[in-house]
């Protein structure tokens, strides 16, 4: 048995893979995100309870010995760390908005850009330099106390072998590495005022670590493999190796990735460079910020169930009686293919005569629109593989099909763990037939009608969203989010999603 472990933003998974690539079995448990006023957080002690549970859950339902496993989780965020691995304080998610007047400062200066040059990645508020940032600004003694700033898998890793603190490649990706000589650039450090924090950086482990497990949901002695993170770890899984081929993962984030073997440091500051394993290629990654996660909104704002989804979209249109949806749902704004803090979602088209249905339906059309965005930047020219929870609706990923207006490679089952066992496979030198693990489970083509509307409609997609961020940018800035209160104030809320469809 191989196993892949991926800690999720509101799920975490393990899953069971025999040696044919076969997806044995699954467990499931979620987690909490608390928001306050911007601020998003989760509890790691939640998080990692939660792996060791799924992890003893899954051991215990496949009989067979688990010959190694493989770490991956969601990235970006900042997850702070003693010596001993425990947490400081509560992890700020990549979802958190605190640092968005920051960022909107160092928009504004030049800083942004100056650190794009030099690393290729560009920065949204959720990611580490923004809130290390905003952390020494507003909460030092957070950081005072803290050994490491990791990310989350590198503290699953920490917990579950005592290996020392470290990250890999993928995951120092943002913001601090420079994609050529694979090491921390320190001249961005100082860039974002954090030298006299360097030694918070966590080491970059190139090739990623590996440890024994001490015994917590893994018999003692497993070897695991710590990495890359989700977004990578699912361009393994999905078999996106070669340059020019794409992946899209339809979930909480809506993530364009295309590999590459080349950089691009002079284009628009946009999207990132996600260094791999393999030296001289890179992941051209387009991450936007929302998802699954506009439309569990709409779905829950119109109180619309899951499972009705596919009839709905079967019953409307395209176009959906001229109802839009412009899907930036995110607190924190949008960081791809472009990066506007300020910019929020816009539903337009409405009246009383609009249904459900249409509702329903313009928010996956903008959603689609949005992939497409992401996808052409990231420079698309090869395959285009999907995953993620979304591809679990047919209609939808027909929908997308029509909307990319190309054919669909689908994925199934828990793509991102089984990157993360390709990946501990390669570093412990074990044989895989690594093109029978990326089997497609089907390829979904595009209804050319459909896709030359779509054509169309995307065109006008980026003519709204034009002027939206016009709009965005005259307003300037918003107020920054308060720190989440202490005792006696009102407790922040807790989401516990009642389906995740996270990446």
């Amino acid at each position: 048995m191989y196993v892949g472990i991926d800690v999720g933003t509101s799920l975490v998974k393990a899953a069971a893979f025999d040696a044919a690539g076969r997806q044995r079995a699954v467990a499931a448990r979620r987690v909490g995100l608390a928001l306050h006023g911007g601020i998003v957080e989760q509890d790691m002690e939640e998080v990692y309870a939660a792996v060791v549970a799924v992890l003893a859950e899954l051991t215990a339902r496949v009989p067979e010995p688990v010959e190694l496993a493989g770490l991956t989780g969601q990235g970006d965020g900042v997850w702070l760390v003693d010596a001993e691995g425990r947490p400081v304080r509560p992890a700020a998610s990549w979802m958190d908005g605190r640092a968005h007047a920051l960022l909107g400062r160092w928009l504004a200066d030049g800083t942004f850009e100056a650190v794009f040059r030099r690393t290729g990645s560009a920065m949204f508020p959720g990611c580490p330099g923004p809130l290390l940032a905003w952390l020494d600004r507003h909460e030092p003694a957070s950081l005072d106390a803290a050994a490491a700033a990791v990310y989350c898998k590198d503290m699953v890793f920490r917990r579950l072998t005592g290996a020392p603190a470290a990250t890999d490649v993928s995951d120092a990706s943002m913001p601090f590495l420079d994609p050529r000589t694979r090491a921390y650039d320190d001249r961005v450090v100082e860039l974002l005022g954090l030298a006299h924090r360097r030694g918070l950086l966590a080491p970059v482990s190139d090739p990623i670590a590996t440890a024994g497990a001490r015994g917590e949901g893994l018999p003692p002695g497993t070897r695991i493999a710590n990495g890359p993170y989700d977004l990578p770890a699912c361009a393994l899984g999905a078999g996106v190796t070669e340059p020019g081929d794409g992946l899209l993962i339809v979930g909480t984030c809506l993530a364009a990735l295309v590999a590459t073997a080349g950089l691009d440091l002079d284009g628009e500051p946009a999207g990132l460079h996600i260094s791999t394993d393999r030296p001289g290629h890179w992941l051209r990654a387009m991450p936007a910020m929302v998802g699954t996660a506009a439309l569990d909104w709409v779905l829950g704002t119109t109180g619309v169930a899951h499972e009705e989804v596919d009839g709905l979209l079967a019953g409307t249109p395209p176009g959906a009686h001229g109802v839009r949806v412009l899907p930036y749902f995110a607190p924190s704004g949008e960081r791809a293919p472009f990066v506007e803090p300020r910019l929020r979602a816009e539903l337009t088209g409405v009246s009383l005569e609009s249904t459900r249905g249409d509702l329903v339906r313009a928010t996956c059309e903008g959603i689609g629109y949005a992939a497409r965005h992401c996808l052409d930047a990231a420079g698309l020219t090869g395959s285009l593989a999907v995953c993620g929870g979304g591809t679990r609706s047919p209609a939808w990923t027909r929908l997308l099909a029509d909307v990319l207006g190309r054919p669909l490679r689908v994925v199934e089952g828990e793509v991102g763990a089984r990157g993360a066992v390709l990946a501990a496979a390669e570093r412990y030198g074990v044989a895989l037939d690594v093109a029978a693990w990326t089997e497609p489970t089907a390829v979904v083509e595009p209804d050319p009608d459909r896709a030359a509307y779509y054509t169309e409609g995307y065109a006008e997609h980026l003519a709204r969203l034009g002027a939206a961020r016009e709009r965005a940018a005259r307003a300037g800035s918003p107020a920054a989010p308060r720190p989440v209160p202490g005792a006696g104030a009102t407790p922040p809320k807790v989401l516990r999603p009642e389906r995740s469809t996270g990446c």
